[in-house]
């Protein structure tokens, strides 16, 4: 342990042991995103990638699920993150631990760290992070059976799947008042283990929260006006 690493949460490190989900290879998440990721979840002990304008957005409605059903998620070095927002997404905030921006010689192993006590960790790496660093933490991920989730660019890590969110806009403000109720994101899939790349649109919150994929458009048929 050193000064500035995460202190895990009470009761957490009875259950931290190698292999303690061997068993279930996948994490579930929203029946919104089953058909968008390969295995209809989440797969232990890999790196996902997610990039783009609504990209943290996406990674925290990824993980609400799992929250919701007793896993813990980790969030490191994102100060910003908006506890709130994580609510409406449908996060367990009782299911989650923060991690400040920890100095960049230690961030490895405070990461390390968070996955010794997570199921999922969402973290946005410096700037310049070294590859012996990525290779550690990795490891040490696939050891635990955990899911990191990278925010921002994730090409040094080889990520198994790369998700793009891209913000097309929020629904609600109409002549220059109301309310944002729900906004509408574009997510791209591809990535090694992704098959083909795949391309849906969600509501990101949507309009009562949570994640809605955006369905066809209604047609309402007017009716004819014999003349």
């Amino acid at each position: 342990m050193i000064d500035g690493a995460p202190a895990l949460p009470a009761g957490l490190t009875e259950r931290i042991r190698p292999g303690a989900f061997a068993h279930e290879r996948i994490i579930e998440v929203n029946p919104a995103f089953e058909e968008l990721l390969p295995h209809r979840g989440l797969r232990r002990g890999t790196t996902v990638g997610i990039e783009g304008g609504a990209g943290l957005s996406l990674a925290l409605a990824v993980a609400a699920r799992a929250t919701n059903e007793g896993s813990w998620l980790a969030v490191v070095g994102i100060p910003g993150l908006g506890v709130a927002a994580a609510a409406e997404l449908g996060v367990a905030l009782e299911r989650v631990f923060l991690v400040a921006p920890p100095p960049a010689r230690h961030w490895a192993e405070v990461v390390a760290t968070a996955v010794d006590g997570a199921d999922i960790v969402v973290v946005a790496p410096p700037a310049q992070i070294k590859a012996a660093d990525i290779r550690r933490v990795q490891a040490r991920v696939q050891a635990r059976g955990a899911v990191l989730v990278v925010v921002g660019a994730a090409s040094a890590w080889g990520p198994e799947l790369r998700l793009v969110a891209t913000p097309l806009g929020w629904e609600g403000v109409g002549a220059g008042h109301g309310r944002l109720t729900a906004r509408r994101v574009l997510i791209e899939l591809d990535g090694r283990r992704a098959g083909r790349p795949t391309r849906r649109e969600y509501w990101l919150p949507g309009r009562t929260g949570g994640v809605e994929e955006v369905g066809p458009p209604t047609i309402t048929l007017q009716p004819r006006v014999a003349g």
